[in-house]
């Protein structure tokens, strides 16, 4: 074969792929590092995002539930979690931690505020955006699960090197202005989204978006949601 024509077949087979590889919808996941129902619903939103990754982009943002005045003690300004975590667990199985449950919730003492994880999200994203849905899941699972602080710094750092980041890099990182505005970027965002509760998920394509999830789900509410949001989608 000549030159040529190696190079057209080249030229082919690499259009073909990028073809294949280019995603034509995009998945928008609004959660808050806090939210009870958002750490139940975590291992669904996994799974959905492992079966869905090759055909759409996945977006995490980053919602505020806790922030401005509702920032402060867990014991004052989440009472409620105290009876409703059980709740969680029965209709989700997930579970929450004995250090989160003994130490946590019933000291009662702990800052909930969203802004540090939210700040933690926005860092990873200019790492692996592509992973922000796992990485969603594990700010979740240091709160509810180890039961860390929210406004621990060092947490969020040895997270991100779960993921193969260094992690007093991103502890910086995550402190800069230019990561703070874009978490408040995420919660501008969610708002203009209309997101009044979490978890919510949307369908974006072709300019459309379909609101097409709210709350906790299991696997197989989540698909048939998301299969009619493709359908009202021209």
């Amino acid at each position: 074969m000549n030159k040529l024509f190696l190079s057209f077949i080249f030229a082919l087979f690499m259009g073909v792929n990028c073809i294949q590889a280019q995603k034509t919808m995009k998945i928008i996941y609004v959660y808050d590092a806090l939210c009870g129902w958002c750490y139940g619903f975590s291992p669904v939103m996994e799974q959905f995002a492992a079966k869905h990754s090759a055909e759409a982009e996945f977006v995490v943002i980053s919602g505020g539930m806790v922030v401005g005045e509702r920032i402060g003690a867990i014991g004052e300004v989440a009472p409620y979690i105290s009876w409703a975590y059980k709740e969680v667990e029965n209709r989700t199985g997930v579970k929450f931690g004995q250090k989160f449950l003994d130490e946590v919730l019933k000291e009662g003492k702990t800052v909930f505020t969203s802004i540090p994880a939210a700040w933690a999200l926005s860092a990873f994203k200019t790492y692996q955006p592509q992973n922000s849905v796992a990485f969603a899941a594990r700010l979740q699972k240091g709160v509810y699960w180890d039961g860390t602080a929210p406004l621990d710094y060092q947490h969020y750092g040895k997270m991100a090197a779960e993921f193969g980041i260094n992690a007093e890099e991103f502890v910086q990182k995550m402190q800069t202005e230019e990561i703070q505005n874009l978490a408040n970027q995420d919660f501008n965002y969610s708002n203009q989204l209309g997101v009044q509760g979490f978890p919510a998920v949307f369908l974006e394509k072709n300019g459309q978006y379909v609101f097409f999830a709210n709350g906790y789900m299991d696997l197989a509410s989540l698909e048939k949601q998301f299969e009619q949001a493709i359908l009202m989608i021209k």
